[in-house]
């Protein structure tokens, strides 16, 4: 049976576990565990009727309503099928630089998207070898020095370009706005992924969506899956310069976002109800189950900004997870698909806190078991 390279795939759990998909708790992909916001489900039901005809190619409300959610002009939006639609079009620019830097340990979609078009890589190390994430307080490695270890000169590259999330995934490291933006003078194309920075609340996020208007060369993705839990209606967007958007427009499908998708859309970006219910959760939630992580002999968790947890293991990341699934039917998100961390690290996304407790509960179960 084929492991998965990412979460969420809940048929290949539910087979090892031996029930059916509905009995699973689903640590592996880091969705917002409130659920849908009644507003967007409202607006797909709303507009089911609308099924009949096709959408509007330009999507001229969900782009101004995106472009008023981030107060920019509509002009700098474009919607797709997902954030993983636009991430195959910036790999297509990408690939047109000399090289492309891509911060490691890397979502595997990056690579993905990057070699689909034959792009030159060059990896940076967030991890020195031979060391691990620095855990419980230690300062990871700045990106502003891509750490000592990184094979990336002072100078990159002429006319390279750069690939990073914030928050990093999987590490749930926020970069600051201070500490990336130095690299839109030193890269001919900075893409940024900022799938979880809906997490953080408009205090403390760090989106650089403000400065695409001032850099051509700036590239913001966004996605609703995680922070608006909708993940089978694949909606993200991209913020960039209009020319280049238009440039995207021709390579893609005339009608990349359906109707209901688009009515969600609407309806959640307006949501604050929703929001400001997702930022009350979060941080409490995120703290206590890295406290109880850490009092749990033999591991190690990192602290993140995101609604995940990157926890190092003594022992076997696989094996626990699937002790996890045939015993508890709780599923956790190995690491196997980062190359860098393997098998002793698995993430794990910040659920509801009877559900964190339950998991913390089986872990250690497992763990004293085994000592």
């Amino acid at each position: 049976m084929n492991r998965p390279h990412h979460g969420g795939n809940l048929n290949w759990a539910a087979r090892i576990a031996g029930c059916p998909v509905s009995a699973l708790t689903d640590f592996s992909a880091s969705i917002n565990p409130l659920g849908t916001p009644p507003s967007a489900i409202a607006a797909i039901i709303g507009n089911i009727p609308q099924l009949g005809a096709y959408p509007d190619p330009e999507y001229i409300e969900l782009r101004s309503v995106i472009a008023q959610h981030h107060q920019i002009d509509p002009q700098f939006v474009l919607p797709g099928n997902g954030s993983a639609e636009l991430l195959t079009w910036a790999g297509r620019e990408l690939a047109q630089q000399n090289f492309t830097y891509l911060i490691t340990p890397a979502f595997s979609d990056y690579a993905r998207a990057l070699n689909a078009f034959d792009a030159k890589i060059i990896p940076c190390p967030y991890l020195s070898k031979g060391s691990s994430i620095p855990c419980r307080g230690e300062r990871p490695f700045a990106l502003t020095k891509f750490a000592p270890t990184l094979p990336i000169p002072s100078s990159p590259h002429p006319h390279s370009g750069l690939l990073l999330n914030n928050p990093h995934n999987p590490t749930g490291k926020l970069w600051t706005r201070e500490e990336i933006l130095p690299y839109l003078k030193q890269f001919n194309l900075v893409v940024i992924d900022e799938a979880f920075m809906d997490f953080l609340t408009p205090a403390q996020e760090q989106s650089l969506i403000p400065w695409v208007a001032e850099y051509p060369n700036l590239v913001i993705l966004r996605s609703l899956t995680k922070f608006y839990s909708l993940p089978g209606l694949r909606i993200g967007y991209a913020i960039a310069h209009p020319d280049r958007l238009k440039k995207w427009q021709q390579w893609r499908d005339p009608w990349s976002v359906n109707t209901l998708a688009a009515a969600a859309t609407v309806a959640a970006l307006q949501d604050q109800e929703f929001q400001q219910q997702t930022w009350n959760w979060l941080t409490p939630a995120r703290s206590r189950l890295f406290e109880q992580l850490t009092a749990i002999p033999g591991l190690d968790p990192l602290q993140g900004a995101a609604n995940y947890l990157l926890v190092q293991t003594e022992t076997s990341a696989t094996k626990l997870q699937e002790k996890l699934l045939r015993s508890y039917q709780m599923v956790i998100r190995d690491c196997l698909s980062f190359p860098e961390l393997g098998d002793r690290y698995f993430r794990l996304a910040v659920r509801l806190p009877p559900e964190n407790d339950a998991l913390t509960e089986a872990i250690a179960a497992i763990v004293e078991a085994e000592s």
